[in-house]
């Protein structure tokens, strides 16, 4: 019996990472570290700030970085507002599982900047039990931590839950908080997870898809 649903968001409910590659490369040429796409894709990942202490060291104070940080979310919903859309076929399937009567729930690392960018504009807030990110917990992916809070909202243990993620951080979590989990290979190809035993399934989009393959 699939008691609730928790989704990430970033690469799960919409396909927005080379959106933050983009981003990414217009604030880093402005602060002189012109990059190729392929190049941030490599090596820019994690927390924004752990990023930039990573590529230039100690030239920015703590309150730098975040300002810095900061203007390239600014510049991630600038660019990624006209193409905004959820994943292909996902509104048909959270109109499913709202008619079944299951709840859901949000748990992503996003700021939460980001994540009010996406729910508000494409009006999700009603589906959703409850929302959290970044902000809501003290310890990342791939300590469960969000997806446990996710799950108390709305009256379950995260063990009770299908979980949808994008990445292997994610997964892991999702292993750690003893849940079963889908894979929307937005981000990641099939073979990166074959060590999770908790993956029930992988899908490309939720394009036809039901309540019957848990």
């Amino acid at each position: 019996m699939l008691k609730g649903i928790i989704f990430d968001m970033d690469g799960t409910m919409v396909d927005n990472m080379m959106v933050h590659h983009r981003a990414w490369q217009r604030k880093l040429a402005e602060l002189g570290l012109p990059m190729s796409l392929e190049e941030i894709k490599e090596k820019v990942h994690g927390i924004n700030e752990e990023i930039l202490e990573r590529l230039f060291g100690e030239r920015f104070t703590p309150e730098e970085r975040r300002r810095i940080s900061w203007e390239k979310e600014a510049a991630y919903r600038e660019i990624f507002l006209p193409d905004l859309k959820l994943v292909r076929g996902l509104p048909v399937f959270l109109e499913k599982i709202k008619a079944a009567g299951i709840p859901m729930a949000v748990g992503t690392a996003a700021p939460t900047e980001n994540v009010d960018f996406v729910v508000d504009n494409l009006n999700l807030r009603p589906y959703f039990t409850g929302i959290f990110d970044a902000k809501s917990v003290t310890k990342g992916k791939p300590d469960p931590e969000i997806f446990e809070v996710a799950a108390a909202a709305m009256g379950l243990s995260a063990s009770e839950c299908l979980i949808f993620e994008d990445s292997v951080t994610g997964a892991e979590a999702a292993r750690r908080a003893k849940a079963r989990s889908v894979i929307v290979t937005t981000t990641h190809a099939r073979e990166e997870f074959e060590h999770f035993e908790n993956i029930v399934r992988f899908i490309e989009d939720f394009e036809g898809l039901g309540l019957d393959f848990y």
